[in-house]
């Protein structure tokens, strides 16, 4: 599934190819967020443009709505949404994480009431791998529990065991797919372990000795500090296998990404290109811009010179701030467009810089020159 093309000698960046049912992904990668089957803002004939090669669906929210029955009628969320190439769907893990008030967390799995009626659900290990199936997946995540920040090193280490005992019933649901000669989704374990360098270890080590597709780490962009999500990612590099890809969930801002990629990591995916282009903010090579701003008014240049996304090529900034300030649903999308675009460009610019040996120079020049301004909520 991974050939590993190249790697940069100054750092532990690496150019990748992740072969999958639905088409090869060339990695450093960058996913657009669907979380419910659609990529908020953008048309798939939109996303082939900005040549997004694989994006994620959310397991959760899929299942409470449409539901599987809906899934099943459409053959998959490939027809469902007309995207032909590769998608990843997360467990659901992060979002009944995220609906502590409504869950009781048990052995077999977690009951919650869903957020759209409060109706009762379950998701187990197995249940998890069987909607991702119905989904079409092509790579799918195993199911975890993501622990909160901060937690005490004693919670941490039950969540993680509950985690790992919960992986080995997925890949136990793999092997009997793989015995019954059913074509199923390439699985990634994901390492959990807080902020605790030794339960990061125990759980990479465990996982590999599972032998999935892929590893993700998980657990990070949960409200802890940067230095905390780096060595959240350090901490649990090392233990995983160099023929498998690796994948930071939910993050993260472009510089983060960059610094990451120097960590060894392959894949991202994170909501913010499409959620803060709705506030009117976009990012550029030396941060984010509002433009929503006053200073803009008038201004006939584009959002960023030299971008060569549709935005920037066609709109001066001037009238996207028109349009936003006017809450013009053109504004918001052609802002989605064009952050899209940027994060898109910058895993393509990342993985030539790999290629050619510049990935250290690239590396200093744009996370120097990118300035961290305060991202809207």
């Amino acid at each position: 599934m991974f050939e590993l093309v190249s790697t940069d000698p100054t750092s532990k960046a690496r150019r990748g190819r992740i072969t999958t049912r639905h088409g090869v992904i060339e990695t450093p990668v960058f996913m657009p967020v669907g979380t419910q089957g659609s990529v908020k803002g953008v048309s798939p004939m939109e996303l082939i443009d900005l040549k997004a090669q694989i994006i994620l669906g959310n397991t959760y929210h899929l299942f409470v709505r449409p539901g599987m029955e809906v899934m099943k009628h459409f053959g998959g969320l490939h027809n469902f949404m007309n995207w032909r190439g590769p998608i990843l769907t997360d467990s659901g893990g992060f979002q009944v994480f995220s609906l502590a008030k409504l869950r009781k967390i048990t052995e077999d799995g977690v009951h919650f009431q869903n957020h759209l009626d409060g109706a009762p659900c379950f998701i187990g290990p197995e249940t998890a791998m069987e909607i991702q199936q119905t989904l079409g997946s092509d790579i799918a995540m195993v199911f975890d529990e993501c622990p909160p920040y901060p937690c005490e090193f004693d919670y941490a280490e039950r969540s993680l065991d509950l985690t790992l005992r919960w992986a080995q019933r997925c890949k136990t649901w793999c092997d009997q797919q793989d015995a019954a000669g059913t074509q199923r989704p390439a699985v990634f374990g994901i390492v959990q372990g807080a902020t605790f360098a030794a339960l990061r270890e125990k759980a990479a080590s465990a996982l590999t000795g599972m032998n999935f597709e892929g590893y993700a780490v998980g657990g990070v962009s949960v409200g802890e500090p940067e230095a905390e999500m780096m060595l959240a990612v350090e901490n649990s590099e090392p233990f995983l296998p160099a023929d498998k890809p690796r994948y930071a969930m939910g993050l993260g801002t472009p510089p983060q990404m960059v610094e990451m990629i120097a960590r060894g990591i392959d894949m991202f995916d994170c909501v913010l290109p499409t959620r803060i282009a709705r506030n009117g903010t976009a990012f550029t090579g030396h941060g984010t811009v509002n433009l929503k701003n006053a200073p803009f008014i008038m201004e006939k240049g584009p959002i960023e010179e030299g971008c060569a996304c549709y935005a920037c090529r066609e709109f001066s900034r001037g009238y996207l701030r028109h349009l936003i300030k006017a809450e013009e649903i053109l504004g918001l999308r052609l802002v989605t467009l064009h952050n899209l675009h940027f994060y898109l460009n910058l895993m393509t610019r990342v993985r030539a810089a790999i290629d050619d040996g510049t990935f250290a120079k690239f590396r200093k020049n744009f996370v120097q020159n990118y300035v961290c301004r305060e991202i809207p909520a």
